[in-house]
């Protein structure tokens, strides 16, 4: 049988479009966060949001369209986890876990560029736009891996003599998300690509960009917590909504995250058994 030639990459154009001018209501909001922008920073974050909205007349990418808008629902939201990962050491590796149009990943690999950045996505358009994007930012620490969240955090790289080596699966510092869905069904998403502790070192971070409902889907995550090794550090209160803030205190039980789907279809606490003859 004949294979069908390989679909074209989509070609979303993004050279040449100008930044967008940031709002004196966002480096107001920025400023109650404590956040000073190094030079450059600002504008390479106004080219961004202005790649994102004519973009998205390609792709679904985002359901604001009006800059000032995306300068708060999209760039400073996504700079509220800057305080939570302002103490990562150099180097530090970050997973943003259903990416999107690049949100927080992109904000974020833009005023830290001392972190490193995997743009995790399943959607190959929204995968070709985050490509595009940080290549025509220049953001040599952004990286971007189209792969479904139960997959990836089910790699465990390669084995190797001193280990093993790649894969996902515990190897990240923090792990960030924005409207990726329910607290029970995103901790089994974000908490297995958390670093477990290890030698007296603490585990990874996991910080969740959440709205007003942030106690009671923590209240509904207790026992997915529990099963994932993870707890409660704190929840901040933000110029524009919430941020939990979870700790990885132990391996992740290697049952989870379960298959695609099964989280958002059965979440943890909801009377959900994992099937341990799936792997």
């Amino acid at each position: 049988m004949a294979q069908s030639a390989p679909r074209p990459i989509l070609d979303f154009q993004l050279a040449g479009i100008q930044p967008l001018t940031p709002p004196g209501e966002f480096l107001d909001r920025a400023a109650t966060l404590g956040l000073e922008f190094e030079p450059g920073d600002t504008e390479r974050l106004g080219r961004y949001l202005a790649m994102l909205l004519a973009a998205n007349q390609l792709a679904n990418l985002t359901a604001i369209i009006e800059p000032a808008k995306g300068w708060e629902r999209h760039i400073l939201d996504s700079l509220t986890l800057v305080p939570v990962l302002a103490e990562l050491p150099e180097g530090s590796r970050v997973i943003d876990v259903g990416s999107g149009g690049g949100l927080p990943g992109i904000p974020l690999a833009i005023v830290c560029p001392t972190l490193e950045f995997t743009l995790l996505e399943p959607t190959g358009k929204k995968a070709a736009f985050l490509n595009q994007a940080a290549a025509e930012l220049g953001l040599p620490n952004c990286r971007v891996v189209q792969a479904r969240a139960e997959a990836a955090a089910q790699d465990r790289g390669l084995k190797s003599a001193t280990g093993r080596e790649g894969g996902h699966r515990e190897r990240y510092d923090a792990v960030v998300a924005r409207a990726v869905g329910a607290l029970p069904v995103l901790a089994e998403l974000t908490v297995p690509f958390a670093r477990a502790p290890l030698g007296g070192a603490p585990g990874g971070l996991v910080a969740l960009i959440k709205g007003e409902k942030a106690e009671a889907e923590l209240a509904a995550a207790a026992e997915a917590l529990r099963t994932l090794r993870a707890v409660h550090e704190t929840t901040l209160d933000t110029p524009t909504g919430r941020v939990v803030v979870l700790s990885k205190v132990g391996p992740t039980p290697r049952d989870y995250p379960r298959r695609d789907g099964e989280p958002s279809r059965a979440p943890l606490g909801a009377g959900s058994a994992p099937d341990r003859n799936s792997r």
